[in-house]
């Protein structure tokens, strides 16, 4: 869940967590470690048709939940990072 400093602004004022509830670091409106930033609009043939989800996880709760998953995670290296 992310929460700005005001409604018209765009400067991150905290990330936390859906899962743990962990508030992550952010110092100046810049996140200073690694999130897991998950939305999807919902469209035809879903029970949630024209609902958008929105979450964060932080990279604990990430690795606890693909470690669930049947099929794992297709991960890729990469050499330029944002």
């Amino acid at each position: 869940m992310r929460s700005y400093e005001k409604q018209s602004d765009n400067k991150l004022e905290k990330v936390i967590c859906n899962r743990c509830g962990r508030e992550m670091k952010v110092v100046g409106g810049i996140l200073q470690e690694g999130v897991f930033e998950a939305s999807v609009l919902w469209g035809y043939f879903s029970d949630r048709d024209g609902e958008r989800h929105s979450f964060d996880l932080c990279e604990a709760c990430y690795e606890k939940i693909i470690h669930t998953f049947q099929v794992p995670v297709q991960i890729e290296e990469q050499t330029e990072l944002i």
